[in-house]
């Protein structure tokens, strides 16, 4: 009789052989890609033909909706009811990607087309997040084999295309569906571990608040030799507008954006000791940000500020001209302690402040709300006892991860608790050309979802 070890070490040899690579190729193959135009009949394609008959094969009712917003992608549910009694499981991934950015990949290397080089396979979605959901897949297959086709306990899933977008319309489709998508929790993979080497579960996310700060002085560009020294130039004007918001050295000046009690204690205290690893494309700069604080403590329980785009005249085509205007698109990344209603209000009363009335505040609001999980919660302990069974090694809890996911849609309206299990690393380059999967992380992470599969059917869940 197959047992939990001789399992995760049959799902070993499927990835050891080749085979889970293979799948994954012919998943990238699909340009999913939601951000790009003319792609949208790819990402029904990628739910209908690569991951429905997939999931049917395993026992599952799949249905492939259309979003509630009609131009989004649509939403995959499929539902493996054993029997109403059992825990009940849900997962989630996105089969969108970022636009492809052809021309940007290294000569080799192309973004639909997985390719290998050493330890890594390089292609777009095999970090963000095609790998991620195709590993949980694979290892739930290997278990429904292995018991001989009953789990123990149901699965519920949710795939959708919009991800890359900002999950537009998944709340409205969880919300209408509630009912039928209800579970005693969520367990699924997205983002990176803290290291490539450490095992990692993360309880919530940061959210993202934008902004545009604008400044418009004149109906048009006046010579820059007649009128240059005498007349306000907006981008000097701005440039010292975002210099009140955050000093020389990535300090937020607009307190009431940070955490409203400080850092909390238990999130300092999940943090502590907590190194985290320069990449080859950033390396850390330990005097940016908060001073005094980890650098863990910075990207998993603080908020930041970052200029995501800035522009004045046509940098690509300068002219002798003092510009009319000046822009900068804004990000805040914010945890579930910092009031993020008061934000666009805290920002207009420090420009007033700091003599920026001219400045506006444009196209404010929250693209990803935050969201958190107790990191003590039962079943984050029992996630976490279950991989490092299954590793042999200690798995690192970070309360929230740095990046942005919809967890809030299923707490809001399905209350689960959130569990998320990183199969990537920060230097993926998820959102850029030369994105890569690292085969390390994706075999850990294959061992450790077949354990957590195996153990939800065995008892002794929260």
């Amino acid at each position: 009789m197959p047992t939990r070890d001789s399992t995760i070490a049959e799902a070993l040899t499927f990835f050891d052989a080749g085979h889970f690579r293979d799948r994954l190729t012919e998943l990238v193959a699909i340009p999913s890609t939601s951000q790009d135009p003319g792609h949208e009949v790819d990402v029904w394609r990628y739910l209908q033909t690569a991951i429905q008959p997939w999931l049917e094969r395993m026992g599952f009712t799949v249905t492939v909706h259309a979003n509630p917003k009609p131009e989004f992608g649509p939403i995959l549910t499929g539902e493996r009811i054993e029997d109403p009694a059992y825990r009940t499981v849900l997962t989630y991934g996105h089969g969108d990607t970022v636009r492809g950015l052809d021309d940007q990949w290294d000569d080799g290397l192309k973004p639909w087309a997985l390719t290998e080089i050493g330890d890594r396979w390089y292609g777009r979605g095999t970090a963000d997040n095609k790998g991620q959901h195709a590993v949980n897949l694979t290892a739930l297959e290997h278990v429904i084999a292995a018991r001989g086709g009953k789990l123990g306990f149901n699965v519920k899933i949710v795939l959708e295309t919009s991800e890359e977008r900002g999950s537009l319309g998944l709340r409205e489709f969880i919300a209408q569906h509630a009912e039928a998508l209800k579970a005693d929790v969520l367990i699924a993979s997205d983002g990176p571990r803290v290291d490539p080497t450490v095992p990692t579960v993360t309880a919530g996310t940061r959210g993202t608040w934008h902004c545009d700060l604008a400044i418009s002085l004149r109906p048009g560009g006046v010579h820059s030799g007649n009128w240059g020294g005498m007349i306000a130039d907006p981008a000097i004007v701005l440039a010292h507008a975002i210099g009140a918001i955050s000093d020389r050295h990535g300090k937020i000046l607009v307190r009431d954006w940070l955490p409203r009690n400080g850092l909390p204690a238990q999130v300092r205290g999940a943090l502590a000791g907590l190194e985290l690893p320069s990449e080859a494309s950033a390396t850390i700069d330990p005097n940016w940000g908060e001073p005094g604080f980890t650098a863990a403590e910075k990207v998993f329980g603080w908020t930041s500020f970052i200029v995501l785009a800035m522009v004045a005249g046509k940098p690509e085509n300068p002219v002798n001209a003092v510009p009319p205007s000046a822009r900068a698109h804004c990000q805040i990344r914010y945890t579930v302690d910092s009031d993020v209603n008061g934000f666009e209000d805290a920002l207009r009363r420090h420009l007033d402040a700091t003599g920026f009335p001219e400045v506006t505040i444009e196209n404010a609001g929250i693209r990803m709300p935050a969201s958190r999980t107790d990191p003590d919660h039962p079943w984050v302990r029992w996630t976490v006892a279950s991989m490092e069974r299954s590793l042999g090694k200690h798995v690192q809890v970070i309360p929230n991860s740095g990046g942005g996911l919809p967890g809030d849609v299923f707490v809001d309206y399905l209350h689960v608790p959130l569990v998320w299990v990183p199969h990537s690393y920060n230097g993926c380059k998820q959102h850029g050309p030369n994105e890569h999967f690292l085969t390390g992380p994706a075999r850990e992470g294959l061992a450790a979802f077949t354990g957590i599969w195996w153990d939800l059917g065995a008892g002794g869940t929260p």
